[in-house]
């Protein structure tokens, strides 16, 4: 994996490297060096990185104030899933990535669709992150929140049934109220985040904050996403750009209603490994 942006001096270095090569040696022995290089994860920056490197370079911002991140993967023509899931348009390095944020999270939140359509379960701890997250005060395994308005859920699963954090259900005072008796036999905590059936999605950070869950990520799905966008409280999107094209009807990354005006957000990272771009976009 290399840097592209910020650019700092290993940055430089790596790309001066490269340079110099191509110029130095343009022999027909050239490609065996080149992939050496490659291997080595030198000459062209392509160096392995660790849990803690990804961990500190996905670092939620320090202050108490809670952090509503997003983690998303899209195709070059803009589809966020494929045969409605997104593990097909994934990678390894990818994958990594998403558990590095799942490993810094105190919640991810997720729409109720999302939960039903990737078959989620609870999130599991892991020992690369035990001592980084007990010392932020962390649980060992970051709690799921569920979104959805109707509770439409199996609560039979193990996502609600044995997590190692409780399984919280968001959803609005007016949901039916059998289907919150059932959240709360099967072991989830109901939280009430809206005053009709539905969730009013500015009130999910602040309700979630207020149980000491300052750490949001969201992984969707695109409605929820979309949702979230639409009431401006998103701070963070982690994109990953897929280097693939799937053209058919795909939903994007985000769904529902157009805003009224755009939202522009800042570039403040792009990582790179076999054609995937990892970015970081924040609110201005």
């Amino acid at each position: 994996m290399r840097r592209l942006f910020p650019v700092t001096d290993q940055t430089c270095d790596q790309t001066c490297d490269r340079t110099d090569a191509r110029t130095e040696d343009r022999t027909p022995d050239r490609t065996h060096d080149r992939t050496d290089d490659r291997a080595g994860g030198v000459a062209t920056g392509q160096a392995h990185w660790g849990l803690d490197e990804l961990a500190d370079a996905y670092a939620y911002p320090d202050g108490a104030a809670p952090w509503l991140r997003a983690n998303m993967v899209s195709t070059l023509d803009g589809a966020a899933q494929h045969d409605g899931r997104s593990q097909p348009i994934s990678n390894d390095t990818d994958m990594r990535i998403f558990g590095t944020l799942r490993g810094l999270a105190d919640v991810v939140v997720v729409g109720a669709q999302t939960v039903r359509q990737e078959g989620y379960r609870p999130a599991r701890a892991r020992e690369a992150f035990a001592a980084r997250r007990a010392a932020a005060g962390q649980t060992p395994a970051p709690a799921v929140a569920v979104v959805s308005a109707g509770l439409d859920l199996d609560f039979t699963l193990p996502l609600f049934t044995s997590p190692l954090a409780p399984t919280l259900v968001v959803t609005g005072a007016a949901a039916p109220a059998d289907r919150m008796a059932e959240a709360r036999k099967a072991g989830a905590v109901v939280v009430i985040a809206g005053e009709g059936a539905a969730v009013a999605p500015e009130r999910v950070a602040p309700v979630l904050a207020e149980r000491g869950l300052t750490r949001l990520l969201t992984e969707g799905g695109p409605r929820l996403l979309g949702q979230f966008v639409a009431a401006g409280v998103l701070d963070e999107l982690c994109l990953t750009i897929s280097p693939m094209l799937t053209a058919g009807d795909a939903q994007r990354i985000a769904g529902g209603p157009a805003v009224a005006v755009p939202e522009k957000f800042v570039l403040t990272s792009v990582l790179e490994e076999a054609g995937f771009l990892f970015t970081r976009y924040r609110r201005t």
